[in-house]
Formats: C-alpha cells, structure tokens, sequence
C-alpha cells in the first residue's frame, strides 16, 4: 500500500484493489477510488497541464469544480471521452486513462515555453496580435490558433454507447444530499408529498462524507446518514445519486443528468450511458452548498498546492493523504480543521500560515497542542517546485507594510480563501442576488420560481445550522403544497463552524509584471491579466470575462468568479454590488452530447416517415432518398442500371405507356367549415368562390412579403370542404400559417383545419393508358373524359376501397390520383400493379417525376423558388385572381421592388451544344469576357437529360428573364464556360394535348 493511503480511513475498500492505466502505466486504486484520489494515494499530484501556458498542474479540488485535473478516458472501442474530470471519475479494472494538452509527455511538454515568454501572451493578445499582416491570417495566424485549442482530443470514433431520456412529475425536487438536502427530503416526505433527492456524488451525505467527527443527536455522522439514507427509502423517497442537475428552467422544470454505466467495469450492453430526466416539480429545494475559494498568489497553481477543504475529503472520504508535509495557508476557520485532521492521520504540518492577526484562540490551542506551528498575520508570496510544489514564501505583513520573507518545505500546500454559495441553478430562474457585506458574497434574493434554498446555498455554516434550515425549508415546501409538516430540531456535537476575511490578491513584495498569481487556473488567468483589462478600458464585468477568458473555462467560473470580481472591483474602484456577477448558464457541468441526443441517433436522429407503400418499393429495390422527413422512393434500377439509365427507362414507359408512383407524402389538409371558401380566398392568391363541388383548381400560397410559400391542388368535395394539397415539406408549415391567421386575424371565421396527411395513402397514375387500368376498378363514377375532366375530385370506390379521386397531373400526361385510407395503400398498389402488366406499367420514383414535371415547367417550391420570388416571377401570375378584394401578400406584390422589370425570373435553357447538362446551382453571367468579379444575372435552379425532347433542359432563375427569351447566356462550369439560350419554361407537349386522352 501506498505511504499517502491511511489503512482503514475512509469509506473506500481497502480489500478490493482496483487496477487501471494512466499515461499506460499500471496504477492501483481501492474500490470506491476516483481516478484522482487514487492518483494521489500513489503520491502524483501531477496531471495534467494548463490552456494557454501549459503549466505543470494537478487537482485543485475533489468535485465537479475541478478545472485542473482533466483527463481522456476510454472504456473500450468507441467509448473515448476527453475533458474528463479526474476527481469524478470512479475507477474499475481496465479504465485506461490519459493526461491532456501535452506534448511530447505530461511530465516534458514543449508547450511549456509559452509560460516563459508569458509577458507576450498577456490579456486580450489575440485581439492585438493577430491583426497584422492581413496575408498571414489564412496561412499562419488561424492555422497556429486552430493547432492549439482545445484540451482534449475530440473523439474520432462513432460512440458506441446508447442514451436515454424521461420524463419525470415529483412534489418536491430536492438538489443536493447533503445535511440540508436530506433534512429537506426527509421533512417533505414524512408530509406525504412525493419527494425526489438528487446527488452528483456516488452516495448521498455531502459534507458529512468528510466530517465523520460529527455526532447528530449522538449518533455519529456516518451511522446517522446510514440511518437516514434507509428512512428515506422506507418512505418512498426516489433517491438518484450521479445525477447532477445541469439546469432550472421556467414553471420549474429542471433538467437532470444520470450517469449509469461510467463507473462499472462490465455493464450491461443494453444499459444506456447516461439518462436525461426532464422533471416537472410542484416546489424544488435548492441545497447545493457552498464551494471553497482558493487564493490569489504567486505560484498558487503548481501540483500539489489544493484547496483545503478538498484535502479534508480526500482524506476522511478516500483515506488518502495529499502530502506527508503540508503547509496551510488561509484566511478562513475552516482550513485548520483539515490541519487539525491530516495531523491526526500522520502528517507532519509545517505551518498554518493565517493571513488573519488574531486568529480563534481555541483554534490557536488545538494547533499548539498537536505541535503545529502558527503564524498568524502572514501572506504566501510565492512557491517553488517543477513538477510539484516544494516550498512556499511566506511573509509577515503588519500595517501594511510586508517583512522579509522565510521558506517553507513542503510537499503540499493547502489554501482557502472561505466559501461562496452555489448560486448557480438559482441564478438560472432569473432570481435576484443580494450582497452580504459580512461574508463578502452574494446570497439568493428574490426568487423567480417555486423553489426553496437551504443550508450553505444561502449562506449558513456548518452542519447543525444546514440540517435545521433544511428541515425548515422542507416544511415550507410541504406547507406550499397544501400539506402540514412537523418541526424537529437537531444537535450537532463536534460541529465545525467558523469565518474568516476575503482577500482580492494577498499581499506581496513582488513586482506586479513579475507576479503570477492565477485567478482561472484552467485558462492561466491572472490577477493582472483582470486588472490590464480595466485599465484598456473594460468596464462592464461580462467585458472583462471575455476580454480575458476569466470564468470561461470548462468549469465555468466555479473556482475563478468570485476572485475575479473581487479583482475587477478593486480596479474599477467600485463596490462589487455595483460590478456584479456574470451570467450563469446551463449547464451546470459538462454534460455530453450523447445525453442531450438521447434516443436520437444513427436511424432515430431524425424521425423518418414511411409511406404505407414504402415497403413494397424496398422489397422491389428501390434507391432511396430523404424528402423533408419523408423517405422516398428516387428510382428503381433494374439490373445493371445507375440512375441516368434507370430515369431515363422510368420517364420512356411512363409517357408511352403507363406509370405509377407513390405521392403519399403529399401534405394534405382538410378545411371544413361555414366560412371554409372566405378562408380560402383570403389565404390563397386564387378565387375560389365560383368553384364548383367536385372540381379542383391549383393553388398558390404566399408570405406576407408576396414571396411563393407553398402551391398544390386543391379539390372542392362539398360547400363547406376542401381537400387541400401541399408540397411534401410543406405540410406542418403551412397547416402553422393557416391556423396563425384564423385564431389571430380572422377568429370571427367559421372554419375547422385537420392535417390528414397520414390519413391518405396517394396513388398517382400517369400515362395514356392510365384511364384504361383504373376504369375497370372504379365504382360508382364515370372517369371519361366527358364526365370526368381534367381538374376533376370526387368521392368513389376503387377496387371495393373508398377513396378520393383526383383527375390531375404532375407530368404532363393524362393522370389521375387515388386517394385511399392509408391502411389500404400497399394492398391497392398491388392491386394496380398487377393489373397493370399488361400496359407494361412501370413503377418510378422521384428523380423521374422531377423530370417529367420539368419537361412541362412544373415549379418545385424550395428548388425553383427561393424565398424571394413572386408568381410574376415565376409565370404564375394568371393564378393571381385579378378581381379579389385581398389575400395574404397581396399588398407586398404592389411594393416597387416587386414589379421592378429586372427581377430574377423563371425561364426555361437549353444548352447550345444540345449535350452539356447545366450543374445545378450554376451562376449565369450575360458577358463572360467581363472582367473579374464577374456580375452574375441568376443560376440554375433544375437541371436533367430529358428522354423526351433527347437532350438537357434546365430552369433558371435570370434577371429581366421573361423579356430575354431568344437571348444567349453563359454558364460557368468546371470544364468552361457554356452558352445556352433562354427559353420558355414549357419545354413538352406545350399545348397540354396529352392532358386530354
């Protein structure tokens, strides 16, 4: 056993060894272990190495706040993390760990001259540096900026761990497991409420984990929490440890972060990493205690130099020593209980160093009773050691004035600076804080949220006080909710109370340049990095933060805010009531990504709506490509086929004979109501009062600004219903604009708006024997075309199914589209398709349907319009009714800008090679002789080799467009430029013959 583990100290098991790697070297570790703790207990302070200087550095603390220790940690194939805190990671056979942010090794590391030439890297250097010369900033100055970022190295493997997420409705929420949190808990349980107590730490306790000296109404700590632990499970409390609570949102929702399997050697596969809780709380009690300050001076950052109420827990928690000769320096009671207890377990304390000149007396007596020297009213000037701190400087100083200084040896020094309330998830709900001048930090003040703060997280001190005041606090939440709670008191024997200054830096006789003295350890800000700050003029203390990163480390602040307001207050010269905090934001620690993600990864990242007729283009080979949410069918190739091929053969069949193709996915929407035609010629350019029952007409949707939103066909089955179309990405968008306007601008309107885009599985059938396949299927409805027009809706049977049948198409070709409900679509599609052998029918999919809409200069709304293009602009505006009264965008298509003549707009091209097909995309310039920058007229917005007309098409978007059919223009492309000539957009069949087969 290491010298650093004291035998039978601790809550670890000494009797289980744990084996695992840091750096590749073989450490050993107890049962109960973090990787620091640990670490420590084999006598390496050292870690890891810091941001900007690449200083030497270990764990400062023994808590999420770490912003030292970070470490890689891989627990197999595809389950590397970087950025890990050593002092929460638990150990297990196998962890593999390494240090970070060095090179070639933690211990020789070549980036540790910039720590050397630190008078160059002073605060806000980037923003002077890498100004001038504009030239190097592409080759040299982002190039060496993107190099030395970061800490760890991102992960380059897929992660192979799964997440979860849930829900959860409690009473009572109660953050945090120590004396005040279970007090809380305990209170509002035994009220009959339903309680749940949440712990970042591997078992409940808190602050009792390290003072096992307590004795709670004379039941020693330890057994107590055992006792209450077990009572609060008999009361049905949900009791979460390694669940951190990353965030407190509005109407008291906060969000929880479980970690399940990190700290097991062999979990189970289908157990997920992590948890994301969502919980939605009737009160939450806030009882996050309090985190320990450190202090401001030269050399405060080597390995080895701790906070010393961390120094408690590593020893009173993990049984390990932080050093053999220890040297406390403090201005704050609590550091001399951890003197008092290291002294206890073996160590020989060099001093206590008390910046104070009148300490406690009875303090004072226990110190001299164990042999420790005192030496009250003194400062640290400096420390000294490469690898780990050796010595320290101390100084006296009286009056004001500082005497000559002495050496200290040491192996580690311990140092507080007193404590500061964890304000953070207060601070999230927008509660106030409010100054205490006697403790010198902000407390909660106004509260936003149903919500209760105890024991530290408010400012008391010790356990007594934090377990009445939980108590106290549980019986509020209790008494909130509508129930009665008893009240009890309790008596804490051996309790450790105390107080102690605040110090912006300690003094020194250094020269201010000279003095390293860090403030964020992690990103090696120093007390005069805050102070050249203001002195350039920053005033406002989030302009001091991101001036000099202070506060922007991983640990956001939890070691650096406080000192570093102090700092920034005494050099503005102003109370720091008046400089105040910088924002606090979720979340509370690094949390991953994967626990944020979920259940959505890999095939549930996005959801993907299938069609009921997907399946069936999957077991017949379908190419699939993503349409919105949608998966569609993009061809089906046959033998040998790549897609141009396969296109090619889907358009041939489709126009000389038959095919057919799965439309489900088209948004459909019911509007059904009294008023359902007045909304309708208010919301689409369209009039629609005159149109018959049974009839459809093409629809065109616009913005507020007069720009095309949407378009589809829309079918009048009755007076008071219409079947309305959408684009398939359209669906949600449009059905959210349709019900904006009807409950905000014409509530008075008698209309009811049902998406029922699922409902119906869609058919459509194109072709000129797409009438010779339906007809025989079709019940009760004449689909001549005397009867039954192009435009056409009505309600009939098809192949025994009821259905809607649309007489419309998208291709050019006589076509009709079979609306059935979905559960019936597959079974219908194969039922047409079969019979359809004998047309040689031919499935296709939407490569095909993009090309044979593009023949006949069908618009695609997101590919030919771009969210800036009018009907005129696209030729549409004989679908603009000329007599309506108003419609949504009617008085935007009056603006100037949007009758100007040089608009961009629609029109057909036609290479002048007849071979070259346009990139999509591809600027379009009048005169490629111009000099460069070119001045580009438009681009391309659809592209394809038509079967039909034996050559490519395109549709463009051109300045002045319509007055430039005839013209020649010329495309840029990779291999040259090419010359293709404006046309119309109709490119086939421009008298719409084929329509009326």
């Amino acid at each position: 056993m290491s010298r650093f583990r004291v035998a039978g100290r601790g809550r670890v098991r000494h009797d289980r060894p744990i084996q695992f790697t840091f750096d590749g070297q073989q450490i050993e570790g107890c049962a109960g272990d973090t990787v620091a703790s640990a670490l420590l207990a084999n006598g390496r302070h050292l870690m890891g190495r810091s941001f900007k200087y690449h200083r030497p550095r270990g764990p400062v603390t023994a808590g999420t706040e770490e912003p030292n220790a970070l470490i890689g940690t891989r627990r197999g194939k595809g389950r590397f993390e970087p950025n890990t805190r050593a002092t929460a990671q638990d150990i297990w056979n196998g962890l593999e760990t390494t240090s970070q942010n060095k090179y070639p090794s933690l211990a020789f590391d070549v980036g540790a001259l910039n720590d050397g030439l630190y008078m160059l890297f002073s605060a806000g250097f980037y923003y002077k540096t890498f100004m001038w010369p504009r030239s190097f900033w592409d080759r040299v100055y982002e190039p060496f900026i993107r190099a030395a970022a970061g800490l760890g190295v991102s992960p380059s493997e897929p992660d192979s761990d799964h997440y979860a997420s849930r829900y959860l409705h409690t009473d009572v929420l109660v953050v945090g497991g120590g004396p005040a949190g279970l007090a809380t808990a305990r209170r509002a349980a035994e009220a009959g409420l339903d309680v749940t107590l949440v712990d970042e730490n591997s078992e409940m306790g808190g602050t009792l984990l390290s003072e096992p000296q307590a004795e709670i109404d004379g039941k020693a700590a330890w057994d107590w929490l055992a006792e209450e632990v077990a009572a609060l499970v008999a009361l049905g409390v949900r009791i979460m440890t390694r669940t951190t609570a990353i965030g407190y949102y509005h109407q008291n929702m906060v969000g929880l972060c479980q970690k399940l399997t990190d700290h097991l050697e062999a979990p189970d596969p289908a157990m997920p990493r992590e948890r994301l809780w969502r919980v939605r709380a009737g009160q939450v009690a806030l009882a996050q205690g309090a985190l320990e300050k450190p202090l401001v001076f030269h050399g405060n950052d080597r390995p080895g130099v701790m906070l010393a109420g961390s120094a408690q827990t590593y020893l009173n928690r993990y049984g390990v020593k932080v050093g053999e000769r220890p040297v406390i320096v403090t201005s704050h009671d609590s550091a001399w209980y951890a003197a008092f207890d290291l002294a206890d377990a073996g160590a020989t304390v060099q001093a206590i160093v008390d910046t104070r000149a009148n300490p406690r007396a009875d303090l004072v007596a226990e110190a001299e009773a164990r042999n420790i020297a005192v030496l009250d009213g003194h400062t640290a000037t400096g420390t000294k050691g490469r690898l780990r701190v050796k010595s320290v400087r101390v100084n006296p100083v009286k009056g004001g004035s500082i005497g000559p200084g002495r050496t200290l040896s040491c192996d580690c020094l311990l140092m507080s600076g007193g404590w500061t309330p964890s304000l953070h998830l207060f601070s999230h709900t927008k509660g106030t804080l409010k100054w205490d001048e006697e403790t010198q930090t902000f407390l909660p003040d106004r509260k936003a949220e149903a919500c209760q703060i105890a024991g530290a997280g408010r400012g008391l001190w010790g356990i007594e006080a934090a377990l009445n005041d939980g108590a106290a606090m549980g019986a509020a939440a209790a008494e909130a909710l509508g129930k009665a709670a008893k009240t009890v008191s309790f008596r804490v024997q051996n309790d450790r109370t105390g107080s102690g200054i605040t110090h912006t830096e300690l003094p020194t006789d250094r020269h201010p340049s000279q003095t390293k003295a860090f403030v964020d350890f992690q990103n090696d800000v120093m007390a005069k990095d805050l102070r050249l700050a203001v002195r350039e003029g920053m005033r406002s203390i989030e302009h001091v933060k991101r001036y000099t990163t202070n506060g922007m480390a991983t640990d956001q602040g939890k070691m650096s805010n406080m000192n570093g307001l102090n700092i920034a207050a005494d050099a503005l010269g102003k109370p720091q009531p008046q400089v105040g905090l910088t924002t606090f934001r979720p979340p509370y620690t690094p949390t991953t990504f994967g626990a944020f993600a979920g259940y959505h990864k890999g095939d549930h990242f996005d959801v993907t709506r299938r069609t009921p007729i997907d399946s069936w283009a999957e077991e017949n080979g379908a190419v699939f490509e993503p349409v919105s949410l949608w998966r569609r069918a993009r061809y089906f190739p046959q033998s040998g086929e790549d897609m141009d091929t396969a296109v090619s053969r889907e358009c041939r069949a489709t126009r000389k004979s038959l095919g057919m193709f799965d439309a489900s996915t088209l948004g459909k929407i019911e509007v059904v109501g009294p008023d359902a035609v007045e909304f309708m010629n208010r919301m689409y350019t369209n009039p629609w009062t005159k149109l018959a029952p049974g009839r459809t007409r093409y629809g065109l949707l616009l913005g507020d600004d007069g720009f095309i939103r949407d378009d589809g066909v829309i079918g009048r089955l009755s007076d008071d219903r219409f079947h309305v179309t959408t684009t398939t990405g359209g669906a949600a968008r449009v059905l959210n604009m349709m019900e904006d306007y009807l409950q905000t601008e014409w509530p008075e309107l008698k209309v009811w708006l049902t998406s029922t885009t699922e409902q119906w599985a869609t058919i459509a059938l194109n072709g000129p024997n797409a009438r010779n396949l339906l007809e025989p299927f079709v019940e009760g409805l004449d689909i001549s075309d005397e009867a039954f027009p192009h435009m056409s809706i009505a309600e009939c049977t098809v192949a025994g199914y009821p259905a809607r049948l649309f007489r419309v198409s998208f291709t050019g070709e006589l076509g009709f589209e079979v609306n059935v409900p979905a559960r019936h679509g597959r079974a219908l599609w194969e039922t047409l398709f079969e019979a359809g052998q004998r047309y040689d029918i031919c499935p296709y999919g939407t490569e095909t349907m993009h090309v044979l809409r593009a023949e006949k200069g069908f618009i695609i709304i997101g590919q030919d319009t771009d969210g800036t293009v009018t009907p005129f602009d696209a030729g549409q505006g004989w679908a603009v009714g000329k007599k309506k009264r108003d419609f949504v965008g009617m008085r935007a298509l009056q603006r100037p800008d949007l009758v100007a003549e040089n608009r961009k707009q629609l029109v057909g091209l036609l290479t002048e090679d007849g071979r070259t097909k346009l990139e999509e995309g591809a600027q379009i310039v009048l005169d490629p002789n111009q000099p460069t920058p070119m001045r580009m007229v438009g681009h391309v917005t659809s592209s394809y080799r038509s079967d039909a007309m034996g050559r490519p098409i395109a549709l463009a978007l051109v300045e002045g467009g319509h007055n430039r059919v005839g013209e020649t223009v010329h495309v840029p492309m990779p291999d040259g430029v090419v010359r293709a000539e404006i046309t119309g957009t109709a490119f086939y069949d421009s008298d719409n013959e084929r329509l009326k087969l």
